[in-house]
């Protein structure tokens, strides 16, 4: 299983769906805790679902398990909250919910997954940290 991060954010449609491409999804896994706001653009639930399914050929699915605590993303989305806290804090909700053998028990059977986050050139997503928590996982397991 490949797994990628992409961000919704400061990007192109073209860009965006190229990467997708080049990696060859076969799940889009929308992991952001809102995806309906207007500054979302194409990446806007119903619309991302539509493109998804359309241009790649793929599933797309929005799961708010994998999803950041809103009382720990607004800080940190407002600057308040360092990266290295809001990432820690991150993987102490995930270990709470169980969320990597939820991730595994979902989504093992798909070859390619592409996470979607809310990077930006100022800021990093939750989408990266977990990644790098499948992988570790992954990597562990042997």
């Amino acid at each position: 299983m490949q797994i990628h991060d992409i961000s919704a954010y400061e990007t192109s449609a073209e860009s965006f769906f190229q990467k997708l491409a080049g990696w060859n999804v076969d799940l889009v896994l929308d992991i952001r805790l809102h995806n309906t706001s207007q500054l979302s653009g194409f990446t806007k639930n119903d619309d991302l679902a539509y493109f998804v399914k359309t241009i790649l050929h793929a599933d797309y699915v929005h799961d708010t398990l994998f999803s950041p605590e809103a009382e720990v993303l607004s800080p940190y989305l407002a600057g308040k909250l360092p990266w290295e806290e809001f990432a820690a804090d991150y993987r102490a909700t995930m270990a709470e919910r169980d969320a990597l053998s939820h991730f595994l028990s979902l989504y093992g059977e798909y070859e390619s997954i592409a996470l979607v986050g809310t990077a930006t050139h100022k800021r990093r997503s939750h989408a990266e940290v977990l990644r790098e928590m499948i992988e570790s996982d992954a990597r562990a397991k042997g």
